[in-house]
């Protein structure tokens, strides 16, 4: 193999990485509780190691003055990861990926880093700090102490980058299509749409903002009716079928309707008999869709 093709196979191979997909980081998907995992484990990182040149300060013991600077940093953490929250990693297709979650650990150190030099304004005399190599200094130990706390959720996610993808087929369930078959009917948060189906002709239902839109085969063919209601509301309503399962946070699937599935322990996508819709499995779903598919 030549330098280049094994340069341009090398880049492809990182290319590939770098779109896969990847469970989003805990200090972004929950801003407020890992802000706080974030407080508690740089407190007790700096208390125990003293990777930095903290000193207690004239009000303050050594230990409250480390507990302000964790505030003040974790204040900023948060600040920075909810807005990557928002922006979803700045992914215009709003999937979270490996290039994802480097761009959030990366913006995440600058904001801490940053952060402890502003932070030292308060704690300490102003005079002595307004210069550029205390600016570096502070914030080159900032970036040190914070790869502990902003990188464990990723490095306790990294396997699920070199997770391989399976494909699995299923033949469709038998399903009970007589008059014995109990007729299921579906009412809206206000009572005032009603929405009656056999099991059989149920695929599956979607959230779609105040709306629940159930996707049914009926004996003319697929339609989709909408019914003003909450998906979570739905899934009481249909939890006497057993065969019936929430997926995912918008979806409630039909199990006997799946054909195929492919993903792996990040989650799957579901192909079902007459649709050409794909349902998602969400990676808390997908123990339980598996045992469920047994």
């Amino acid at each position: 193999m030549s330098t280049q093709s094994a340069v341009k196979r090398g880049k492809q191979v990182v290319n590939e990485l770098l779109v896969r997909p990847f469970p989003q980081n805990l200090l972004i998907r929950k801003p407020v509780w890992g802000a706080l995992l974030f407080l508690v484990v740089l407190f007790v990182f700096i208390v125990a190691y003293r990777p930095l040149q903290v000193h207690e300060t004239a009000l303050l013991s050594f230990q409250l003055t480390v507990l302000a600077y964790c505030f003040l940093i974790a204040l900023a953490e948060l600040l920075v990861a909810s807005a990557i929250a928002r922006t979803n990693g700045f992914s215009p297709k709003g999937n979270w990926t490996v290039s994802s979650e480097i761009l959030a650990v990366v913006l995440l150190l600058l904001g801490i880093g940053v952060s402890v030099y502003f932070a030292g304004f308060i704690m300490e005399p102003a005079s002595s700090r307004w210069n550029w190599p205390t600016f570096f200094d502070s914030f080159s130990r900032a970036i040190l102490i914070g790869l502990v706390p902003v990188l464990l959720p990723s490095l306790f996610n990294i396997r699920y980058a070199f997770a391989q993808e399976t494909f699995q087929s299923y033949e469709l369930r038998d399903q009970v299509k007589d008059s014995q078959e109990a007729l299921i009917q579906i009412e809206s948060k206000a009572k005032k749409e009603h929405l009656e189906f056999f099991p059989h002709e149920f695929l599956f239902a979607e959230s779609q903002g105040n709306y629940v839109v159930f996707h049914l085969i009926r004996p003319d063919g697929p339609v989709a009716i909408s019914i003003r209601n909450s998906i979570s509301d739905i899934e009481t309503q249909l939890a006497a079928i057993p065969h019936f399962m929430r997926t995912h946070r918008a979806f409630v699937v039909n199990l006997k309707q799946i054909t195929s599935r492919k993903g792996n322990a990040l989650g799957y996508r579901l192909s079902l008999a007459n649709c050409t819709d794909i349902v998602p499995v969400s990676r808390q779903n997908a123990r339980q869709f598996e045992q469920a598919m047994l």
